[in-house]
Parts: structure tokens; sequence; C-alpha cells
């Protein structure tokens, strides 16, 4: 909401009192309010949304007085009602829209005399203050500054920075095993036939980040059908990415492992519940995806076993794909965050439509990890009520982090591409995290991530002299031994 954002603090009349907050939009040229709750001043509110109060004859005389009033927006102007409402003697003027909430803006020179407070509400926020503090409550505005720094951007930062040092490990790990099946003809075979990784060529690089594009703006135009091919799209990605992170924690566990035969087949009981548990996780949060008390805890779950499972799954065969990959995605990024509001009609960026929900869609795509913000503002009220990173923030650099670990594993270096990268990676995120924190507006991460993480690993081949390989990939040996 690209407008002066404040709270409105309610109180109902119980013992002890029940309280409540709200997101309001109010004109900071017109009134300047509290920042704090200690000097706000309580008053009683009068529901009047049976008016839109364009005319003192809609209201009984006296009904207002030394009180705060919400009516509908309606054909009049913010300060027409204001005057009204100020001559009939209210102190406050809240007006409850249905639509989305937008800045407040009139011609405030021929209404140098309204002096009342004039604030813009949710009317689903008026129907649910009447459900939860009943129909006498007591009201007041004030808005406090906004906080310099969140702390669940420390639970963002711990969240990337774990899956993309787990997913880089897992892939090296998978190589691992690679590299000894083709040390041992005898295994070769079975490892193929085991073998579920997909390998990015640079065409197909070209071909992925085209296909980003084309989703993007096709969610843009018609984000209400798409959203739900998302979902389910989600649902069944995250199902399968958390049944195969759990199996491969299951497989080292060296009990119950009970096996039925079906269709000349054998498969492990155990794995039987796991597939079932997994499909019920991500059944629980498609059903109740939209309740924010808790939903976040298992689309983070469920997000960050597909982000495991993808770095894993996505065999990046050399630097140069790298490069292709991160550089195309980091100027996806910046286009769809910076440029694209110099084309749209309402000045908006397509990135930040699509992941807000264009025109006030209550669906979100299930593309981010979400953390609950942990200061209290208006804007946490408002419109962001948690700190995001979108998945693409923590695959796209993490699929280079595993081609380090690969590498190391290939050539035997001490892991020291995988770690520099991974720490690179970390101080990427600090560095997004700074910028957000001093331009107060989302950042595209990729804008920090790609550069450090390029760069850095650049930086450690060439000190060891062993940039031709690192650009090329080195190919299986053979010949090599454990």
């Amino acid at each position: 909401v690209a407008a002066d954002e404040g709270i409105l603090h309610a109180s109902g009349s119980g013992v002890p009192p029940v309280t409540k907050d709200y997101c309001i939009i109010y004109n900071s040229n017109w009134v300047s309010l509290p920042k704090t709750l200690d000097n706000a001043t309580f008053m009683a509110l009068e529901n009047l949304t049976s008016t839109v109060l364009c005319s003192s004859a809609e209201v009984p005389s006296g009904l207002m007085k030394d009180k705060a009033v919400v009516v509908m927006r309606g054909n009049c102007t913010f300060l027409e009602k204001a005057r009204i409402a100020q001559s009939l003697g209210a102190k406050m003027l809240l007006i409850a829209s249905k639509s989305r909430l937008s800045a407040i803006s009139d011609n405030k020179t021929d209404f140098e005399d309204v002096t009342l407070p004039i604030a813009l509400i949710r009317y689903s926020d008026l129907v649910d203050m009447q459900l939860v503090l009943g129909n006498e409550v007591n009201v007041t505005l004030y808005s406090p500054p906004l906080p310099e720094f969140d702390y669940s951007m420390v639970v963002i930062f711990l969240i990337a920075v774990f899956t993309v040092a787990l997913g880089g490990y897992w892939s090296g790990v998978a190589e691992l095993e690679n590299l000894k099946a083709m040390a041992s003809p005898g295994e070769r075979e079975t490892r193929w036939k085991k073998e579920e990784n997909v390998t990015f060529t640079p065409v197909t690089v070209i071909l992925f980040v085209v296909i980003c594009c084309v989703m993007l703006v096709l969610l843009y135009f018609f984000y209400k059908w798409l959203v739900y091919v998302i979902i389910s799209v989600f649902c069944l990605a995250s199902a399968m990415s958390l049944y195969n992170c759990l199996a491969a924690l299951i497989g080292e566990i060296p009990f119950g492992q009970c096996r039925i035969t079906c269709s000349n087949k054998t498969i492990e009981v155990r794995l039987i519940f796991l597939a079932m548990f997994c499909i019920a996780a991500a059944v629980v949060w498609a059903v109740f995806r939209n309740e924010d008390r808790w939903a976040w805890i298992l689309q983070d779950i469920l997000g960050v076993a597909f982000c495991l499972n993808f770095i894993k799954t996505l065999k990046m065969p050399n630097f140069k794909s790298c490069v292709i990959l991160l550089g195309l995605l980091l100027l996806y990024d910046v286009f769809f965050v910076f440029i694209t509001p110099f084309i749209t009609k309402n000045g908006a960026s397509i990135m930040v439509e699509v992941a807000a929900g264009p025109f006030g869609n209550s669906e979100k795509l299930p593309v981010v990890i979400r953390v609950p913000r942990l200061e209290h503002s208006a804007s946490t009220l408002c419109d962001l009520p948690f700190s995001l990173l979108g998945f693409g923030d923590i695959i796209v650099p993490g699929l280079l982090v595993a081609y380090c670990r690969r590498f190391d594993v290939q050539t035997r270096s001490s892991s020291i591409y995988y770690i520099s990268c991974t720490i690179a990676y970390a101080v990427g995120m600090v560095l997004t995290f700074i910028v957000l924190a001093l331009m107060k507006m989302g950042q595209p991460a990729l804008l920090y991530l790609v550069p450090c993480t390029l760069i850095t690993s650049s930086l450690v081949a060439w000190r060891r002299k062993e940039m031709k390989k690192f650009w090329k990939g080195s190919s299986y040996q053979v010949g090599w031994r454990p």
C-alpha cells in the first residue's frame, strides 16, 4: 500500500477488555497521528455504515457528538464527509472500504476548516471488530515509526543458508556415490537405474529462463486462475521432495526394514507410511494455507524440502552453465522488479504485483519462505505481516554451491570451493538485508547473491590455478578410486 499507514487500536467493553489492532490509511499532510499508544486518546465508536455521509440529513442530530464515526465510501469526497462529521460534533472519521485500500487525497485548500482525523479502514476489519470485540468499542489512532530492522530476517537468513549448505552437501554425497559406482563396474548399472539427476546444458538454461519469463507474465495477466495451478503443482512437488529428503535420512537407520512384496517388487513398509505422511502434510497445507497463525510453518518445511530436492536433483555440468543461468536470472530479476514499473499502467513492478497477488487477490503464490514479522508496525498489519524470501533466491545460488561441492569431490580439493561459495552466499544475504533496511523497499536478492557467489568461486578457481577445469567441468574418471 503506497500511502501513510497507521494503526487503529480497538478495545472492547469486557473485563478485562479485549483489544485488537487494525490497519488504517491516512494522509499525513492533513493530520499528525501520535507515534505511541500512550499518547493517543480513546473515544467511543459509532457504527454508521448504513450511510455514506454525503449529507448531514442522513444522520440524526447528536448521534456523533464526541465520538469516532465510521461510514461507507460514497460518491462524495473524503473531505466533504469530514466537514459534515465535524459540524455534527464527531472527533474522528473512519471510512470503510470494501475495495483495496488506497491513498487518501483531495483538495485540502478548499477544506482548511476540517481538522478532525480521517482514516480509511477495510470493511472486513470492521466486521471482524464487531465479532471479536462486540458492539461497544473504544478506538484510537496512532502511527508508530517503522523499525530499522526486523529480527524475522535472522530466521530467514538461517533457513536460507542452512538450505543452500545442506543442498550442496547432499549433491556432493550423490556425486561421491556416482564416482564410486563408476569405479566398480558391478555397481554401475544399478547406480544408473537409481540416478534421478537432471543435467542443465547452456541451451536448457536459456530455455528455462525463457519459460520463467513467460510464466511470470502469464501470472500477471491470468493470476486468479493460474494461482491454483501453481498451488496444485507445489503440493505435488513438495510432497515428493519431502519424501525424498526424509527417505534419505530413513535409509541411514538400520532398523525397521520390514518389507512386503507386491507385483514382484519389494518395498519397505516404513517408506509406505512415509509417503502417506508426506501426502498428508501437503494436503493439510493446501486446506489451511490461509491460516496465518501456523500454516507458514508447514509451508516453510515443504518449501525447504522442495529447494533441497531441486538443488540435489538438478546438476550444473560446469561453471560456464552456472554463469549463464545466474547471469540471466539476475537480469530477469532486475528487469521485472525495477524496469517493468515504467511499462505497467499502475506503475507497479510485475514481480511485486505477482508476489502480492494482483488486484488484491487473497490467494498467494506458495513460492516463498515466510516468517512472521517480529517487530510491531503499521506495515505488518497493512500489507507485510511476513518477511519473505523467494525459493529462487535459495535454489539459483544453491545450484552453484552444489556444483562447487561436486567439483570438490571430483578433484579432492578439501571442500574449499563449497565452503567459500556457501560463505559468499551468506555474505550476499547480509548485504541484501542491509540494503533492504536502508532503502525501506523490497529488493531482488539475486542482485547481491549472484555477484557474491560467482566472484568468490572465480577467485578461488583462479587462486588455485584451476579455472580452465572449473569452467569446463570435470568429467568422471573410470579409474577413480575412493
